[in-house]
């Protein structure tokens, strides 16, 4: 297999098993998920590629926001096809290196001269060279011109089919919406107080009337339509339906928010259900360290793929109608100085630093490609209030959503968002939290 990377992408490259049909589709090995291509290769050798790394920078966003895809389209297609001719050129040599040795030998058993040696093994040696060459080419001619089309590794697989909608489900026009929050369940506030006009969607949602879209629903006399659901994903939640954990299906919130249609901004926060945020820090508290390389490695692919669909989402929400402006909220730091109260459940020192690295880690993704798509990025900061102070803003084990903000931690997104909102082109709010109202 040969390695080659563009576009934030590492990939390897390789031949399947040949089969004896005489065209069909190529492998693609996404972390251990074998499908198959979506282009179609002719002859029976076709390609098997396997997904080993994603990481898109600013340089990476920037290339795929490009007025000129042609920069990233002959940057990707190029190298997989130069990886695709470096498998059989190595592949040319180990065969004629297996040639020569049993030339060779049958040389030395019919006791051959020196000459008559070198004959025989220039002979058999071109005899198998011009038969593997000859061999790719006949078997294998066209994958050179189908890599060389690829621009995007989803080229070649296709995008994840987004679940339809529940039937019966009618788009509605929302023209009287000033702001949307989309995300998951620190936007939907679980664990605070349901409102008691609540849905049973909302209800299973969790979306609580003390959530931080009410909060700047009641400061910038908005209507904010709060589409957050407990659990949402990127693809399942944001981009694609939710199903939820009594049969109720969320419809995709992208979906939802373009029917509002005169909203001025879209605020999003996701990622922590992306990473497993929750499973993590739970297998942290109960393991003896949380740094191992198993969950690391683990770790590292789930932020890889959050990656991903993230700028996926990015693309979605740039091209919005009537292009709103966009804040992205990072996440808060649950922990501070003194996490004594936390001790009898296993949460050590050296954990907290590894839990709050990984944190770092999603809340950098986060900021970053806010910035490329030219959207806000809002910090909210729990500073002396995280678990095991006097008064947190961090719902603590015993509360009903460990680890999630308390109505007031919901306050507190409000005044990042709100501080952040006049940064934000095109954008003017109503008014402004004062910070002490927001931090006492």
């Amino acid at each position: 297999m040969q390695t080659v990377s563009a576009a934030g992408q590492t990939a390897q490259v390789g031949a399947v098993i040949p089969s004896f049909s005489w065209s069909g589709p190529g492998e693609l090995d996404l972390f251990g998920q074998v499908v198959a291509t979506k282009p179609q290769f002719d002859g029976p050798i076709r390609p098997l590629l396997q997904l080993t790394h994603i990481t898109i920078d600013p340089q990476v966003a920037q290339l795929l926001r490009s007025d000129d895809p042609r920069q990233l389209k002959l940057s990707l297609s190029q190298q997989l096809a130069q990886g695709w001719a470096r498998y059989f050129v190595w592949e040319t040599l180990i065969a004629a290196g297996f040639a020569v040795v049993a030339l060779i030998a049958v040389a030395g058993i019919r006791r051959q001269s020196h000459l008559t040696m070198l004959k025989t093994v220039g002979a058999g040696l071109a005899v198998v060279v011009a038969v593997n060459i000859g061999g790719v080419l006949l078997t294998a001619s066209s994958t050179p011109t189908v890599l060389r089309s690829v621009k995007t590794l989803d080229d070649l697989v296709g995008a994840d089919p987004l679940a339809p909608a529940a039937q019966g489900s009618v788009a509605r026009p929302l023209p009287g919406v000033q702001a949307v929050v989309i995300g998951d369940s620190t936007a939907a506030a679980v664990g605070n107080p349901v409102a008691g006009n609540a849905s049973a969607l909302d209800r299973a949602c969790g979306r609580s009337s003390a959530s931080y879209a009410a909060d700047l629903a009641a400061v910038n006399n908005w209507n904010v339509l709060n589409l957050a659901c407990s659990g949402a994903t990127i693809q399942n939640g944001l981009l694609g339906v939710q199903v939820l954990g009594d049969g109720q299906v969320a419809p995709a919130q992208l979906n939802e928010a373009e029917q509002a249609t005169r909203a001025k901004v879209i605020i999003v926060s996701v990622g922590a259900d992306d990473v497993e945020w929750s499973i993590m820090t739970r297998l942290c508290v109960a393991s003896a360290v949380c740094n191992d390389a198993v969950s690391t490695a683990y770790f590292n692919q789930l932020l890889s793929a959050f990656t991903r669909s993230y700028y996926q989402l990015l693309g979605d929400l740039a091209s919005l109608p009537g292009t709103p402006a966009v804040l992205v909220n990072e996440y808060y730091s649950p922990f501070g100085q003194n996490i004594g109260c936390l001790a009898r459940y296993g949460l050590t020192g050296a954990k907290e630093k590894v839990l709050l690295a990984r944190l770092g880690q999603l809340n950098t993704v986060l900021a970053e490609g806010a910035q490329v798509f030219g959207f806000g990025v809002a910090d909210p900061q729990f500073t002396g209030h995280e678990l095991c102070t006097a008064d947190p803003y961090v719902q603590g084990p015993g509360d009903p959503a460990p680890l999630h903000p308390t109505a007031t931690g919901e306050l507190a997104i409000a005044l990042a968002d709100q501080q952040a909102l006049p940064k934000l082109q095109g954008l003017t709010p109503a008014s402004a939290i004062s910070p002490a109202a927001g931090t006492d």
